[in-house]
């Protein structure tokens, strides 16, 4: 299942005991349709406000779907106007939408001056930030492995050894800026503790070498303040056997059909 989703109304991907997440309200529409219950396991699991553009989830049915139209159209009838489903096909029994994944993509949207109509897909930056001293700070995300400085504090993360292959922001033109990063995995709140840092490098509150000593020291407290979650979004998910600018349909398998 690929899809698409607005945070600003759900504690997050992660199904939560008591507040409504992105992943409860799939599988309880799900389930009406199929008539069975069912679970989804998502590619990964977004913080509370964070959107996406595009996430991936994989389930387990016990009747073939031999027309998915139906399924997407009921569940985007079913689901209101903050999540929509763009596709579901079929995959190979051992598919893992969580653990196949190869690379992620998140983007963070910055503007300057104030906008009725960014706000709040987009964060409103002081007017004079320093965009290159700001990547020149997050070239050295690619050249490290150890992310403890940006990861939460007392999460259920068994390693924060991540492998970052692009960070850098870009400039949109009209006073808009976009943060890209890539990598392997994504440690909880990591990216919004990585833009924050960034934003004091923009600042002049950190030199590039203080933001290289705030990633040696390990230590959440050392990073910059963590950043608003609506303007964050997951971008892109790779797989090695899935190009999302082609159908799944006409994809060559590596396990299976797919």
């Amino acid at each position: 299942m690929r899809l698409s989703y607005r945070g600003a109304r759900f504690h997050g991907w992660q199904t939560q005991p008591n507040a409504p997440s992105v992943q409860s309200a799939i599988e309880e529409s799900l389930s009406k349709i199929a008539r069975e219950e069912i679970k989804i396991t998502g590619a990964g699991r977004t913080d509370t406000g964070v959107n996406a553009r595009m996430m991936v989830a994989h389930f387990d049915i016990s009747r073939p779907i031999d027309h998915t139209e139906p399924y997407i159209r009921g569940l985007n009838s079913l689901l209101g106007p903050d999540i929509a489903i763009e596709e579901i096909v079929r995959v190979s029994d051992d598919a893992h939408a969580r653990f196949d994944a190869t690379s992620r993509t998140y983007h963070y949207y910055v503007h300057t001056g104030k906008s009725p109509f960014l706000y709040p897909l987009s964060w409103q930056a002081p007017e004079r930030l320093d965009y290159d001293a700001m990547n020149r700070a997050a070239d050295i995300l690619t050249k490290i492995s150890d992310f403890t400085s940006f990861a939460k504090l007392h999460s259920d993360a068994k390693t924060n050894i991540c492998r970052v292959t692009h960070a850098a922001w870009h400039d949109l033109g009209e006073g808009r800026h976009v943060f890209i990063i890539t990598a392997d995995r994504f440690l909880r709140n990591m990216v919004r503790a990585v833009v924050g840092t960034l934003v004091d490098v923009g600042r002049g509150k950190l030199t590039c070498e203080q933001f290289r000593q705030v990633v040696d020291a390990r230590d959440r407290c050392a990073a910059g303040t963590s950043m608003p979650p609506h303007p964050l979004f997951l971008w892109d998910i790779e797989y090695p056997y899935y190009n999302q600018k082609e159908s799944f349909d006409n994809i060559s398998t590596t396990s299976g059909d797919r």
